[in-house]
């Protein structure tokens, strides 16, 4: 089988990002319309990733964020978002590239994505997340919960398998 130099499992990944950056782009302006809500994953000692001492002590590795009722300043560039949220009653401003996204999911309509943070630029520095503690801010259900007929596109299904 041939080597494949395209390196199409990247370019898928930079691509379904670029669909995370769109939805975001698009509430930045907009707002959230319907029912729409986002739990956001992403490895939290990425290259970029901007927050608090206090938060990366409690997220180590990787940390699930909620874009839905209490949400503020949501700014988009072509790398990174930024996002004002409450942890405990104290306002944060959260800086992620999009490099360090590891999972968008929107359960109003049950999409989600997965990314390996492997083929991200920069995955070098990123510690393996597989053990990572996933928790939400600002809401009850955990992430981690999956509901009947949920959609999650993972690349590792379009790979080929050696």
């Amino acid at each position: 089988m041939a080597e494949d130099h395209m390196r199409y499992d990247i370019l898928a990944q930079e691509a379904l990002r670029g669909v995370v950056r769109k939805v975001l782009a698009e509430v930045a302006k907009t707002g959230l319309p319907g029912e729409h809500h986002f739990f956001i994953s992403f490895a939290t000692r990425a290259p970029g990733v901007r927050l608090s001492e206090k938060l990366l002590g409690q997220y180590d590795k990787e940390m699930t964020i909620v874009i839905q009722n209490q949400y503020w300043d949501l700014k988009v560039t072509e790398t990174a978002f930024e996002v004002g949220l409450s942890f405990d009653g104290i306002p944060e401003t959260l800086v992620v590239p999009f490099t360090a996204v590891k999972g968008f999911f929107d359960p109003s309509v049950q999409f989600g994505l997965q990314f390996d943070p492997a083929t991200a630029p920069g995955a070098e520095e990123i510690e393996s997340g597989a053990d990572a503690e996933v928790e939400a801010a600002e809401t009850d259900t955990p992430p981690t919960e999956t509901a009947p007929g949920e959609k999650v596109v993972s690349l590792d299904a379009f790979r080929k398998k050696p």
